[in-house]
């Protein structure tokens, strides 16, 4: 091929990348050599400027400063990664937070069905991502796609249960989706992290501010729920703060094991839910 061949075909892959790497996403090497773009025309599409380096085989076109979201967006929706933004993060992020942040630095909880990439510790940014890995429901043994969300409806109305507690809010000039838990969903994945690196009692001011869930979507999330001390600490905290939508629950339809669980040492038993609880959950923050 003749060099000015060679150039002209060069220029029509700069354009094409324009079109298929919006401003702002993540691309990995093997994305884009699957799309024909040898590891030479990267780098030399670096050195021009048209492409940024932002961490070892992972590229994004210039323009604005890098945030999580774009990384989030990235691995949903351009590398199509069973991931999404839950627990804590989504409940904060949909106005049920309750501790003010001392500083800008933004803790973003991921939950995963497979490993993601080792780049995301080594992307040039200032928020911090905690992965969360492991079967909460047993919708995920059969996977998860970008596509499995419920997108502004009611997650009940749906027969497959990969669509069950998800949700897409849209961000950015460029409208990206992204995929979260509804507060349902992220609140049983929020009681998954009691005791280990969260507290009843922070989970208690949670769920006072929970005063609008779905009975539908919360009983089908239940019954798909693989843990017991979720369960019964869910229903504990939900009696305690006399949520309204708790007499439409069906409890037939949730599996709540047997035997005593410990959460609390010294704490009081529920009568039944056999949990053990603190003595004054309201001070226990």
């Amino acid at each position: 091929m003749g060099g000015q061949s060679k150039k002209l075909v060069n220029q029509s892959k700069l354009g094409r990348l324009q079109h298929e790497l919006r401003p702002g996403l993540l691309a990995t090497t093997a994305w884009l050599g699957k799309r024909g773009y040898s590891r030479q025309l990267l780098d030399h599409y670096v050195s021009a400027g048209w492409l940024e380096s932002m961490a070892h085989g992972v590229y994004r076109r210039p323009g604005s400063p890098l945030k999580w979201q774009h990384v989030v967006g990235s691995l949903q929706n351009l590398l199509e990664l069973p991931v999404h933004v839950g627990g804590l993060s989504a409940l904060e992020f949909q106005g049920y937070g309750h501790f003010a942040r001392m500083s800008g630095i933004m803790t973003v909880h991921l939950y995963a069905l497979a490993p993601l990439p080792a780049w995301l510790d080594k992307l040039p940014l200032k928020d911090k991502f905690v992965i969360h890995r492991g079967r909460l429901f047993d919708e995920e043994g059969r996977g998860l796609t970008s596509a499995a969300v419920d997108v502004a409806r009611d997650a009940a109305q749906h027969t497959d249960p990969l669509r069950v507690g998800m949700k897409e809010i849209v961000w950015g000039e460029y409208d990206w989706p992204i995929t979260y838990s509804t507060a349902e969903r992220a609140m049983l994945e929020f009681l998954s992290e009691v005791p280990r690196t969260e507290t009843i009692g922070h989970a208690n001011l949670l769920m006072q501010g929970l005063r609008n869930l779905s009975p539908r979507r919360l009983t089908q999330l239940l019954a798909q729920c693989r843990s017991i001390k979720v369960k019964r600490l869910f229903f504990a905290l939900a009696e305690h703060n006399h949520q309204p939508w708790l007499k439409e629950l069906d409890k037939s339809k949730i599996d709540f094991g047997k035997g005593k669980r410990a959460l609390t040492p010294g704490g009081k038993l529920h009568p039944e839910y056999l949990i053990t609880l603190p003595h004054n959950i309201d001070d226990s923050v």
